[in-house]
């Protein structure tokens, strides 16, 4: 076959186009090309610093067909390799990228395996270019998840992870955090979610010698930081209000309108991050293995260490969240952070946060006890402003919240002595602390301060220290025993989701039962709970009652005291074997739960039906806004400031001219015309009546002295 004008040779786009369509018909440029390309690659390994165009050139080209000619291109793979390893520093950044490119072509193609490569660009991070280092951060990421998409290759995954622990430890600071980056990205896109993952980050990344690793390792515990993206987001809406009044102001351009659309735009998608919930991370803290030992040499390594006080706030936190999660005990860390609970230190607030985060109820109490009292002699006195002592209440609220055991009845009194304080920030912060004690230990508050007793008041009982209260079965549910559940329960099934939720009031009446009882218990001190009494079930007595009982039962005949106090044993017992029984064989409902749920609320509402509930769960971490909560009025906006002219301006007569005429469709004069006219109208008399300056006056008082001398 003869070709005219075979311009083969020199055009590879033209020839790598035409041997993917018929391979066999040109094996010969190919090979014309495969030698051309070890001719210039003899001369390339005698000058590897200089670039070759023309290297770079045949690499592409072959790599772009190797996959039609197999046998002659077996070794090709590993010579990239071996040129990437033995000359990655000598390279020209060009040359070193097409390199890269090829290998990842033949990747794609399986001409190379995913962990030979993977080795080779982990070790091509040592490359003092950056911009190959994100090129190859990304490729490595795009590549591992590409290869977990179907299904997790585990001995893969677990041979890279070996890898990346001797990664970690790199002499080369910049490997080691690329490293560091590529396994926090890989656990953040649940592909490397295991804890052998958390544990290199936790035992290598944590205690690295190279700073950025360090930190990078300590903000994958912390979970993902949004303090930076909200204060740029406060940055734009400041520039949107700018161009929005010069858009309203100069003159209408193309350009401005661009840019305000732009502004616009920005001003959306933040306004879609702000609404998003603030993610943390706290998986990673369950899975490490040995959180206790962590915490030990987090804690030397911060009083050893001579890190920027950012840093040392980060070990803070981190170590926090290791003895609040999994309950370990640090007792120098109490003291530690004692020493910073001061109301002029910086961040004072999140230290506040990690002596909350860092309690929990194994600790003892006198260990934690010196942090309150430090922290109500610096902030909760009248020396502070009142923002000071709210936020010092706040936080003693949040560490007994965690561990109440730590604060004593004679401190209790006097911070309790601050609900009738002048500023409602404090007395709020002051009533909090109140409303936290009546439930955890009500016997330590006066008993002007407990409140009113209600079932579930009644039903606590201050646990000691170490002590474990178990359940063997689920609260609430003697609700379901009662004769009224089935109904109400009929009655939820056929109901729509929004009705899911029971309102304690009119739960009686919807369960088909007259409301009159209900009616009747709001103005008395009866419970609410005694609708199953005619039919013989078990029922719940409040303290005056059993007293009553009790002295009824000693004035009666000895038999009849015991016949009656053993049918009491025997209901409560049977009720608690029926509940056991009901826990382990029965499947709830949603209407069950609701009707568990309602049971719970009925037992915190007092006998006048007060529905305040309390919020003191204990939650693995300890929100800054809960301390820094401060009842006070805050700045209202311009549109609220509009609002509230315009409510004060309703009812109120007109502001302006008052019209006091009887008939007003009557003439006017001439002065009330002249309102009404053009200022150019009334120019010439309106000129006469403006007052005269000094300088006017001078001039005019000597034009008339010269005409009274001129005329003598």
């Amino acid at each position: 076959m003869v070709r005219h004008n075979n311009q083969l040779p020199d055009n590879l786009p033209q020839l790598q186009n035409l041997i993917k369509r018929d391979p066999d018909s040109y094996r010969d440029e190919f090979l014309q090309q495969y030698h051309h390309f070890q001719s210039v690659l003899d001369i390339f390994r005698l000058e590897p610093d200089k670039e070759n165009k023309s290297l770079c050139e045949s690499i592409m080209f072959l790599a772009q067909v190797a996959q039609c000619y197999l046998e002659d291109m077996a070794t090709f793979p590993q010579t990239l390799v071996d040129l990437l390893k033995t000359h990655s520093t000598t390279l020209d950044p060009e040359m070193r990228n097409t390199f890269c490119r090829a290998l990842i072509l033949l990747r794609n193609k399986n001409l190379i395996s995913p962990l030979d490569l993977l080795e080779l660009f982990f070790q091509l991070l040592r490359c003092p270019d950056k911009a190959l280092r994100t090129f190859l951060e990304n490729h490595i990421i795009t590549d591992i998840k590409n290869m977990n998409a179907k299904n997790k290759d585990m001995k893969l995954n677990s041979t890279l992870q070996s890898f990346m622990y001797t990664m970690l430890r790199d002499t080369n600071p910049k490997a080691a955090k690329m490293s560091a980056d590529i396994m926090i990205e890989l656990y953040r896109k649940q592909i490397w979610n295991d804890a052998k993952t958390v544990n290199v980050l936790a035992n290598v990344g944590c205690f690295s010698k190279v700073t950025k690793v360090m930190v990078a390792s300590l903000k994958f515990f912390l979970g993902r930081d949004q303090e930076e993206d909200s204060d740029d987001d406060s940055d734009r809406e400041v520039d949107l209000k700018g161009i929005m009044m010069a858009t309203k102001v100069n003159k209408k351009t193309r350009k401005r309108q661009k840019q305000l659309d732009a502004a616009k735009k920005l001003y959306v998608q933040n306004k879609k991050k702000k609404s998003k919930p603030v993610a943390f991370n706290f998986s990673a803290i369950h899975l490490i293995h040995n959180p206790q030992g962590m915490a030990e040499n987090l804690f030397k390594q911060l009083q050893d260490g001579n890190e920027r006080f950012e840093v040392k706030l980060m070990h803070l936190d981190v170590i926090s969240r290791l003895i609040g999660i999994h309950e370990l005990f640090l007792f120098s860390f109490y003291p530690y952070v004692a020493r910073f609970i001061k109301p002029h230190q910086r961040q004072v607030t999140r230290i506040l946060q990690f002596a909350a985060q860092a309690s929990h109820e194994l600790v003892p109490p006198e260990m934690i006890e010196p942090v309150i009292k430090t922290l109500v002699n610096n902030f909760v006195t009248e020396r502070n402003s009142s923002d000071v002592m709210a936020i010092g209440l706040n936080a003693v609220r949040e560490i007994c919240l965690r561990c109440p055991l730590a604060m004593t009845e004679d401190l209790l009194r006097d911070l309790v002595m601050y609900k009738n304080y002048k500023e409602k920030s404090v007395m709020m912060a002051s009533k909090s602390l109140i409303m936290l004690y009546r439930e955890q230990i009500p016997t330590l508050l006066a008993k002007k301060y407990r409140g009113r007793p209600t079932e579930a008041s009644v039903e606590i009982k201050p646990k000691r220290y170490g002590e474990v209260m178990a359940i063997d079965h689920i609260p609430g549910t003697e609700a379901l025993l009662r004769e009224d559940a089935p109904a109400l329960e009929q009655e939820k099934e056929a109901a729509s989701d929004d009705s899911d939720w029971v309102d304690v009031d009119s739960s009686e009446d919807e369960s088909g039962k007259d409301s009159d009882s209900d009616d009747a218990s709001d103005g008395e001190d009866d419970d609410d709970d005694d609708d199953s009494d005619d039919e013989g079930e078990w029922e719940e007595c409040s303290e005056e009652e059993e007293v009553e009982d009790e002295e009824e039962e000693q004035n009666s005949e000895p038999s009849k005291v015991a016949d009656s106090k053993r049918k009491k044993n025997d209901k409560t017992l049977n009720t608690a074997e029926a509940m056991q029984e009901l826990a382990l064989t029965k499947i709830f409902t949603d209407a069950d739960f609701a009707r568990i749920e309602q049971e719970r609320v009925k037992k915190q509402v007092t006998h006048h039906s007060r529905k305040r509930q309390l919020e003191t769960e204990r939650s693995e971490f300890v929100k800054l806004d809960a301390i820094e909560m401060i009842y006070k009025r805050r700045k209202a906006d311009r549109e609220e400031r509009v609002e509230s002219m315009k409510k004060g301006q309703e009812g109120r007569e007109k502001f302006g001219y008052r019209d006091r005429r009887q008939n007003p469709h009557c003439s006017k004069t001439n002065r009330e015309k002249m309102k009404n006219k053009n200022f150019g109208m009334v120019r010439h008399k309106a000129r006469g009546k403006v007052k005269k300056s000094f300088r006017e006056k001078q001039l005019a008082l000597r034009k008339h002295l010269t005409q009274q001398k001129k005329m003598k």
